[in-house]
Formats: C-alpha cells, structure tokens, sequence
C-alpha cells in the first residue's frame, strides 16, 4: 500500500475563486489507477461529511477523452501516450506529493474543481459541416482506391479524442493540433474533397472565436497527446487554409 500527499485544485463554481487543497491519500493500491485513487480519497471525505472532489469521467478505457486533469504540471501525466485513467499508482512513489489540477485554458473555463467547459470544441466540429456524399447503402469498399499513405495518416489524425490536453500544454492556448485532426481525417479521403478548404476556413474561424491562441511550433501538444497525434497534420491545415482564403478572396 503507498501513502501519498495530494494538491488539489478545489473551485466551488465558475466565478468563485480557487484553490489548492491538502489530502492525504492513504493505503492506495498501486495497481489502482489515477481516477481509482481519487474514488477512494472521495469516499473518505464523504464518510467526513465533506464535499468530494469533482472530477470528470466516462469510459476510463483511454477512449472518451473525458478525464482531463494535470498531474504534477502535465496534462494527463508524464507518462506519454495515455489519458489520465490509464495512469496507474505503480508510477508514483510511497510518499509523494502529486498536484492535481484541470486544464487550464481560458476557452476551457472551470465548471467546479476539476471539471472544465470544453464546449467550444463541440462548436469548432459543429462549424465544420456535413460532407456532401451520396447517402443510402454503403458503397464496395475497394470501389474508391485510396492510397495506403494517405489511410495511414487519415486514420492517425482521427484518433484524436478531443480531450483537450493540447490546449492544456500549450502556453498559447492554441487548438491548432486538435483542428488539424477533425480537418486532417476527412481531407485525407475522397469523400471529404468538397469542402476540404471551405471546412479548414470555418473550423479556424470558428477555432479563434472561441480565443484559442496561435501556434508557434514548440510542439508541446504533440508530447501531451495521448494519441500521438502528429503536428505534420498542423501544417496541412496551414496549406488548406491558406488556399481557402485566397479561393475567397478572388472567387
């Protein structure tokens, strides 16, 4: 069993003020993982009649991309290429202090304690359209040849999960890795040539409504992904972009 120090982030609601909380997180298994740890801290401070820690979850599987925490400064840990409920206690060391926050972004503001807002990611997807294919029964799938490379990369940009941890790694705020994904995964394929430019024109518009920063390069989402997902695909948003803007400019 571990004993560790916990810094938690505590918020009692979006205009309140926060902040940093001490528990003792005692006799964890170290095969329980991060969320499991924080459901055993919980039922202790229920059993206290206090208010338990708010954190956000759903498949715990690696898949949702619901439990954004920073964990010791790092989106979802530093452990690379998995999502806070793939981390597991093993990783830390019998006394500890481990510091849990969300994600901070001002386009992801705090609902209560580690819970953010992330529905501005709902809209940049929304702004991107419909595809205009022909609807009904599906089509042989060798009927439309697509090269080998481009599945590949059509199919690395669509595991993205819109967790956020991009945008939590980023000292812009910027959004870019996460659009260049939704974008990147239908313009890859045939079916999303028609509006490959004009969705790459509405989803960065839509993406600086929202006040995502700019990116500058360094790269921090790609290494705070839990996918991988690569930041060649920022570059092709770049060039889709910039093809859109002039189609408009002289259309």
């Amino acid at each position: 069993m571990m004993n560790l120090n916990l810094k938690v982030w505590r918020q009692t609601g979006p205009r309140s003020k926060g902040s940093i909380k001490t528990y003792a997180a005692d006799n964890i298994p170290p095969e329980a993982s991060f969320l499991e740890m924080l459901d055993i801290v919980n039922e202790r401070i229920i059993q206290n009649g206090d208010d338990p820690i708010h954190f956000e979850h759903d498949c715990r599987e690696g898949i949702c991309g619901s439990c954004s925490l920073t964990i010791n400064g790092v989106p979802h840990s530093k452990e690379k290429g998995i999502t806070t409920c793939q981390v597991h206690m093993r990783k830390f060391r019998d006394g500890d202090t481990i510091w849990i926050e969300p994600f901070r972004a001002n386009p992801f503001p705090v609902i209560k304690d580690l819970i953010t807002d992330r529905s501005a990611f709902d809209r940049i997807i929304a702004a991107g359209g419909y595809i205009d294919i022909r609807t009904g029964s599906a089509v042989d799938a060798n009927s439309i040849p697509v090269p080998k490379k481009d599945a590949d990369s059509a199919f690395d940009a669509a595991a993205c999960i819109g967790c956020g941890a991009c945008v939590a790694a980023c000292k812009n705020a910027s959004a870019m890795l996460f659009v260049s994904a939704k974008v990147s995964h239908l313009g890859h394929l045939p079916q999303g040539q028609p509006e490959r430019r004009k969705r790459a024109l509405a989803m960065v518009r839509q993406m600086d409504k929202e006040g995502f920063g700019n990116c500058t390069n360094q790269y921090e989402c790609e290494a705070a992904c839990p996918k991988e997902i690569s930041v060649d695909h920022i570059a092709r948003l770049n060039r889709d972009y910039g093809k859109a803007v002039l189609e408009e400019q002289f259309a």
